[in-house]
């Protein structure tokens, strides 16, 4: 049995973290699904920059919405919606067959929204109702500006990912959100099955500490903080509060692994998916991870609810002078700063592409 099918079995969902046409025209990410258990996917600015900017694929269609009057952000998000409203079809039959708790893809608004709550909640209602498919993620990062907004599109009904989360206070926070809003869902009469998931950055804690500690701690951290998030997960799933809600019709919000590709050469490249099996979570995963581990990886243990032992880990981080709480701000504002720049890198790519197809014409 393939790594990814026992993954599968033993409860965790595999997604994909990569969108493009030639995934969706090639029948390659229908093969994904059949083969590698594959069951929701994720996106961002840079995989559409790359995807626009190193294929022809969607020169026919940018050349149709340029002759309809669009452009730049605009032109982006039709055709965003055009590949993950096929996309969302393809994994509708997994979203039904699990009553909405798998079979997602992810849509992320504009980090240029980032300090606007309201402006956000807008797009991302917008959004939402534009592709017109019930599992479509919209993803909001989890900082503290994001969370009011993160709140009230759960609020108001909409499916949300909350995206760059680094730490376990960082997820709790996000759970709070979550929790508020369909406790002011259930309040106001609302149905209150909304669904969501927090997810949770690996592999740039041990980029940032790379060559700073002790060569023993290579690759430590990121795990070791993912396991401390998972027993505050599983704490919280198992409180009062949170059964209240599922008592009331409410689904729980998923952990969801992000950035679990490996960074360093020296390291398995399943490194974290073996170490991040857990049961009810989400490993979103880049293409080549994905394949890597349907081709040579191994589980064999689940973590356990508890986390394992992750404070001997992080106590020695700590003596040799990482600051976990430091770093899990300097991350998540690094994170929001390269949204951004990621952004401005689409923005100019569609205006490039858009304006060679222009001259071609």
């Amino acid at each position: 049995m393939k790594a990814t099918q026992l993954l599968h079995n033993l409860g965790q969902s595999l997604w994909l973290d990569n969108i493009t046409r030639d995934l969706l025209n090639t029948g390659t990410l229908k093969r994904y699904i059949d083969e590698l258990s594959v069951t929701g996917l994720t996106s961002n600015p840079t995989i559409f920059d790359h995807a626009i900017k190193n294929s022809s694929t969607y020169d026919a269609a940018i050349r149709k919405k340029l002759d309809e009057g669009k452009s730049g952000e605009a032109l982006f998000f039709e055709l965003a919606l055009e590949d993950l409203a096929r996309a969302a079809d393809l994994f509708r039959p997994i979203y039904d067959r699990t009553n909405g708790v798998d079979g997602w893809v992810s849509l992320e608004v504009s980090p240029l929204l980032a300090h606007d709550t309201a402006s956000t909640v807008a797009a991302a209602k917008s959004l939402h109702a534009r592709a017109g498919r019930p599992n479509l993620f919209i993803k909001i990062p989890g900082t503290k500006e994001g969370l009011p907004a993160i709140e009230e599109a759960i609020f108001a009904g909409v499916p949300i990912n909350v995206t760059l989360l680094f730490s376990h206070a960082h997820y709790v926070e996000a759970a709070e959100a979550f929790l508020r809003a369909i406790e002011r869902r259930i309040d106001a009469g609302l149905q209150p099955d909304v669904g969501s998931v927090a997810s949770l950055f690996v592999s740039r804690w041990d980029a940032a500490v790379s060559g700073k500690t002790p060569a023993l701690l290579n690759n430590q951290l990121g795990i070791a903080i993912a396991k401390r998030t998972y027993k505050a997960y599983r704490e919280l799933l198992g409180s009062p509060r949170w059964q209240r809600i599922y008592n009331a019709g409410a689904r729980p919000q998923r952990l969801l692994w992000a950035s679990t590709g490996t960074k360093d050469p020296k390291a398995p490249d399943v490194l974290y998916v073996k170490a991040l099996a857990a049961p009810f979570t989400v490993n979103t995963m880049p293409e080549p991870t994905l394949k890597a581990l349907a081709d040579h990886g191994e589980i064999r243990e689940i973590m356990s609810a508890d986390g394992g032992d992750y404070d001997t880990v992080l106590d020695e981080f700590a003596t040799a002078g990482v600051d976990i709480y430091e770093l899990a701000a300097k991350l998540q504002d690094e994170g929001a700063k390269s949204f951004v720049t990621s952004w401005n890198d689409l923005m100019d790519v569609i205006a490039s592409k858009s304006s060679a197809l222009a001259k071609a014409s």
